[in-house]
């Protein structure tokens, strides 16, 4: 993968890395991905359509591929991921970056993708291209993390990292707002798009546990921007400090907020079917 060109906000590169790492214990860190799969599935159970050819884009070891082919109305389901340890195995899959998917125009009958979306340089291409790849009919569905993501998280690094340093820099990435993605649905010429949310809310022993859950999700910093020189312990446990001060509960758990967005789209004026 080459590296980031200027102005590029995520190092692709850095992510594959970080996923590929996490891959062996990611069955011991995956419950969020596992919540929001089932949930897409939950509202694909809703719609009365077939979806004789479906694309997923980011197949996590085919988590949500395992979900969706209990599914009647899905025929066959190809899952898009940088690398071929990330496929679902014995299952079709395509080595590529879902962020620049090789798809053919009207190839497709579903596009779905659980978590994927918030690591992509540019949404508004990558929406315009799943629109063109949708048949008539078609249907988009996709979940994704949103501004108040860890915002507890993001609130104690800059506390600390001010007081240690003077300074702050980027720890926890930018997500985009609810309100953005529903106009950047509108943009890439969806019918009747939606862009829903809701907040999961986690509870953890200590700020590091929850550290080490990103850890084994796959999900560390890979911004372009990212400091280079290593998180010193200090911060580290400056961060901690200040997290348990201002969110700890009465058991001294702390919680950790994952906004989780939702995308729908259609290809066509017609309503579809539900029940």
């Amino acid at each position: 993968m080459t590296s980031p060109s200027p102005g590029t906000l995520f190092d692709r590169g850095q992510l594959k890395r970080q996923r590929l790492r996490a891959m062996a214990g990611f069955a011991a860190h995956e419950f969020l991905f596992q919540e929001a799969a089932q949930r897409l599935a939950d509202r694909l159970l809703d719609v009365r359509r077939d979806f004789p050819l479906a694309f997923e884009l980011g197949a996590k070891g085919g988590l949500m591929g395992n979900i969706l082919r209990g599914q009647a109305r899905i025929g066959q389901l190809v899952s898009l991921d940088c690398d071929a340890a990330l496929l679902a195995p014995h299952s079709p899959g395509i080595v590529a970056d879902p962020e620049l998917p090789p798809l053919a125009p009207a190839c497709a009958d579903l596009v779905v993708g659980c978590l994927a979306l918030h690591w992509v340089n540019d949404l508004p291409g990558l929406l315009a291209q799943i629109r063109q790849v949708l048949k008539p009919g078609g249907l988009f569905l996709a979940s994704m993390l949103g501004g108040g993501t860890l915002r507890e998280l993001r609130e104690a690094f800059l506390l600390a990292e001010s007081d240690i340093s003077g300074g702050a820099s980027p720890r926890v990435i930018p997500m985009a707002d609810i309100k953005d993605l529903g106009g950047l649905l509108q943009r890439a010429r969806f019918d009747l798009p939606v862009a829903d949310s809701e907040t999961l809310t986690v509870q953890y022993a200590n700020p590091l546990s929850l550290l080490a859950d990103l850890r084994g999700m796959g999900e560390g910093n890979a911004m372009v921007q990212r400091s280079r020189r290593p998180l010193t312990r200090q911060v580290l446990l400056r961060m901690a400090q200040l997290y348990q001060e201002r969110h700890s509960g009465p058991d001294g758990r702390v919680p950790a907020s994952f906004e989780i967005i939702t995308l729908t789209g259609w290809v066509g004026d017609s309503l579809p079917q539900r029940g």
